[in-house]
């Protein structure tokens, strides 16, 4: 799985958080082309030929073996997002937990108890389908989209072309983190 564009630009140099202009290449969003998905707060994983991989972001000449890519590196960062085979040790545990075996091939979303402190409430170990909850009543523009997350409680929304291609919104894009109170 590729690294998913925005739909909105970023202000890197100040809030950081999205503003009214659309990314290059995601125009179709806007234009009403592709389907809206649920975007679930987990770590993305892959199932392979009956083997459950993990993401994992590796840097140009220090890929580990059997590492395999999702897209060239990139020219600027030199990070190379990929996939490697989930392990046998700890740090893999919640990825076993949540692996039956049957799960056809496809690219999935774990969620748990254990992962990201658990936004998403699950009471056990699961991988998601990406794609899998369709958001039919999704708005497609910005003053739209940011009404529509501020009153949900999900990370955010995925478009999925027909041809492939995908874009993506948070719901943090709109909004500065609120910070406890000491």
């Amino acid at each position: 799985m590729r690294k998913i564009i925005s739909l909105f630009k970023r202000d890197y140099h100040g809030s950081r958080l999205v503003y009214e202009e659309v990314v290059a290449g995601a125009e179709w969003v806007l234009a009403g082309e592709g389907v809206a998905t649920r975007k679930f707060d987990g770590t993305a994983c892959m199932v392979l030929e009956g083997k459950l991989y993990q993401r994992h972001d590796a840097t140009v000449g220090k890929a580990p073996e059997g590492f395999i890519p999702a897209q060239d590196p990139d020219v600027t960062t030199g990070h190379w997002p990929g996939w490697i085979l989930v392990g046998d040790g700890p740090e893999n545990a919640w990825h076993r937990e949540a692996f039956t075996g049957n799960e056809p091939d496809g690219t999935y979303e774990l969620c748990g108890p254990k992962i990201q402190g658990n936004p998403e409430k699950f009471d056990r170990h699961v991988l998601v389908p990406h794609g899998s909850e369709i958001l039919a009543d999704a708005p497609r523009t910005f003053e739209g989209l940011k009404s529509y997350l501020e009153h949900r409680s999900i990370e955010g929304i995925v478009w999925h072309h027909p041809d492939g291609r995908m874009v993506k919104i948070k719901r943090r894009d709109f909004f500065k983190p609120v910070r406890p109170m000491s």
